[in-house]
């Protein structure tokens, strides 16, 4: 996924309200607001003086020009718009990154199921189950090397795993996908700590059949492209 414009640096000065963060601008020194598609906790990647990409937008109708794309921690640049993990992921099954989800003559997005839910993505094929397919974001990252999903309590993703399992046990195969939007990691686990709940429910969903891979990304100013295996320990 290329940036259809090159990205705007700057300082991020607080993130706040979740989808607010405020940044001043290198080229202007101008301090704007910008928008944050993320509702996640984003530990360890909110403090004040971090170095910050922007895409900017000249829709009359958007009230902030501005969106938070990218932050430089660890050392490493990380992708932290969650408007972005289904369309990468799309790119990476369609180029055969994941051999297991491969091969299927249609690929769905945002598709009704379950119990008033939507699935990321539904690959299907005539001689083949349908596989429903979850897309979640990680950027968290505590230990060098190891990402961890989720960075905050999440009942939603695992109400998703329940309605996974669910398809499983009707014909279907289920798969959740994480994307690891961030370079500088080669493990990703789940952050028991952080949510048990959501681990619990991952666990009787693997149980059940549900499949899980991890895809990792390389991350730059002009484009993010999930181009590799991470491997899964949860």
């Amino acid at each position: 996924m290329q940036f259809p414009e090159a990205l705007v640096s700057g300082r991020l000065t607080r993130r706040y309200k979740r989808f607010l963060a405020d940044v001043v601008l290198d080229d202007t020194g101008e301090e704007i607001t910008a928008h944050c598609a993320n509702p996640g906790a984003m530990l360890g990647l909110t403090a004040p003086g971090s170095r910050v990409y922007l895409s900017r937008s000249d829709n009359p109708k958007r009230k902030l020009k501005y969106s938070w794309e990218l932050i430089e921690a660890d050392g490493a640049l990380v992708g932290i718009n969650t408007a972005h993990p289904n369309a990468l992921v799309e790119e990476a099954l369609q180029a055969g990154l994941v051999p297991e989800l491969s091969g299927f003559a249609s690929l769905r997005r945002e598709v009704k199921y379950g119990r008033n839910s939507r699935i990321d993505i539904l690959l299907e094929a005539e001689s083949a189950p349908p596989v429903y397919v979850e897309v979640k974001n990680v950027h968290l990252m505590r230990a060098a090397g190891l990402a961890e999903f989720p960075d905050s309590v999440t009942a939603r993703g695992a109400k998703h795993l329940v309605e996974m399992s669910d398809m499983v046990a009707a014909g279907a195969r289920a798969a959740m996908v994480y994307l690891v939007q961030r370079g500088d990691c080669e493990t990703l686990s789940l952050a028991r700590d952080i949510d048990p709940a959501y681990a619990a429910a991952f666990d009787a969903a693997r149980a059940a059949g549900v499949e899980a891979y991890a895809l990792g990304c390389s991350v730059s100013p002009s484009e993010i492209v999930a181009d590799r295996t991470v491997a899964l320990n949860p």
